[in-house]
């Protein structure tokens, strides 16, 4: 009994001592990594651990890891693929990128490269100073390739020309100077495109007869019909045709309703304005006579008897001829 009692004490011991040293050990840990600043909960997206100094340190699957220099300290960033000049490598332990060769622009692997930097030019994934024979060197794309025909600024090969000189019109990988029969240049984009020639749609009915807007109150008038473009042409594409006619109809006269009595106030309405136009051209010769006669007093009574005999001769009543002075007299 004593003995199982001791056994059991000592356990209890061992297992205060175990404890202790887990603590104590875990403590040591998270010392260690806020010394060395590891943290497993970065920032960046892509990466696993990363240190205040140094960026990532590993990265999540699938991502690699691009050491970036910054004076002479690199920082390491996690990225879903490598940027230009650097191809990806996979491998168990990690994922990194590796720069491509120095005369490669950007490259599939360390073997092949994909673009080349400038006086290097492309033959089969490699980049070369001089192209083989056959071939001829080509600045803008930076490629060996096969020499173009006189007409073309770019081709692929030596029956393909994807740019032509200028004044040439591009078609279907050749170069012209007019285009074939149902193409028309295009002066902006230097390409012979296709022809658009004008379509329309059928006739309509013809409309009833009218004249002047109105449908009665006439016996000569006018019929008409259309038809719709469906399809506009290009600059060098057959013209629309008509697209409206008009023909002359006879129909049999009938009054408009409500036509006579707008005639009546018509004719009522002018004459109205004509009296108000005679009402004040007499009273403008009425007040040019009175300016008259204050510029000549003297030859008021003249004015005076000429104006009344003027008078009397538009009413009618001058049927005797007037008397002079001379008359009395004898």
């Amino acid at each position: 009994m004593q003995l199982q009692l001791i056994s059991f004490v000592l356990i209890i011991l061992h297992c205060m001592d175990y404890t202790g040293g887990q603590q104590h050990s875990s403590s040591r840990h998270r010392q260690h990594k806020q010394i060395s600043g590891v943290s497993s909960g970065c920032q960046q997206g892509g990466c696993l651990t990363c240190s205040d100094y140094n960026g990532c340190l590993s990265c999540k699957p699938r991502f690699f890891m691009h050491l970036e220099r910054n004076g002479m300290k690199q920082n390491g960033v996690c990225m879903t693929s490598c940027p230009l000049g650097f191809y990806g490598m996979r491998s168990h332990e990690r994922n990194t990128c590796t720069k491509c060769r120095l005369e490669c622009d950007s490259c599939f692997d360390k073997n092949f490269c994909t673009r080349c930097r400038p006086g290097f030019y492309l033959h089969l994934g490699k980049c070369q100073e001089n192209c083989p024979d056959g071939l001829v060197r080509s600045d803008a794309q930076r490629e060996c390739v096969q020499r173009c025909p006189a007409e073309c600024e770019l081709c692929v090969n030596s029956e393909t020309c994807t740019q032509c000189r200028p004044g040439l019109y591009h078609l279907s990988g050749r170069c012209h100077h007019v285009c074939p029969e149902d193409y028309e240049p295009n002066d902006k984009l230097m390409e012979c495109t296709p022809q658009v020639h004008c379509e329309v749609g059928e006739w309509s009915e013809w409309s009833p007869c009218f004249w002047a807007g109105r449908t009665c109150g006439f016996k000569h008038g006018q019929e008409t019909r259309t038809r719709q473009v469906l399809q506009y042409p290009s600059p060098f594409g057959n013209p629309c045709p008509e697209i409206s006619e008009i023909k002359e109809c006879q129909v049999k006269r009938k009054k408009c309703p409500g036509r006579r009595k707008n005639d009546r106030k018509d004719r009522r309405n002018r004459n109205n304005r004509k009296d108000k136009e005679n009402q004040e051209a007499r009273r403008e010769r009425k007040r040019e006579r009175e300016r008259e006669r204050e510029r000549h007093p003297g030859d008021r009574e003249d004015s005076d008897f000429s104006n009344k005999t003027e008078h009397r001769r538009r009413r009618g009543h001058d049927t005797e001829p007037v008397s002079t002075d001379d008359d009395l007299v004898q």
